[in-house]
């Protein structure tokens, strides 16, 4: 009998994890074939990543699998906590009001602006000179 495994995807900046939540007896976080550990070595992100887990209590019940591509180690990060938080909705949709209460399942749209043409960037303008 084929285990039941919840899919979702969660994206900030340019950043985009790829989430699979598998309920099953051994609890684990692996982030692109790594340990959660190894992966982030800085406690604080692994702390993000882990945020909606401990909250709805599930970290010791659930065992996670994330592909995650693009952008920074703290945009992967959120990108991460934000796709476990709407998986987790798909396996108990009764931590809605909780996981919406901590903000997990607002998408944080915050996108670098883009460069315009005749300027040096995206507000920056080549410096003027009268003469």
């Amino acid at each position: 009998m084929e285990e039941k495994k919840f899919l979702a995807t969660g994206r900030r900046k340019e950043a985009i994890a790829r989430v699979r939540l598998i309920p099953s007896g051994k609890a684990a976080i692996t982030i692109n074939n790594k340990p959660i550990d190894v992966y982030f070595s800085r406690e604080d992100l692994r702390v993000i990543v882990k945020q909606p887990l401990l909250l709805t209590q599930t970290l010791e019940k659930l065992m996670i699998i994330v592909n995650v591509t693009g952008g920074g180690i703290r945009g992967q990060a959120e990108a991460i906590r934000h796709g476990i938080s709407r998986a987790l909705l798909l396996f108990n949709q009764a931590l809605r009001p909780m996981l919406k209460q901590h903000k997990f399942l607002t998408r944080d749209s915050r996108m670098k602006e883009r460069k315009k043409y005749g300027q040096e960037g995206a507000r920056r303008r080549f410096q003027f000179s009268k003469r």
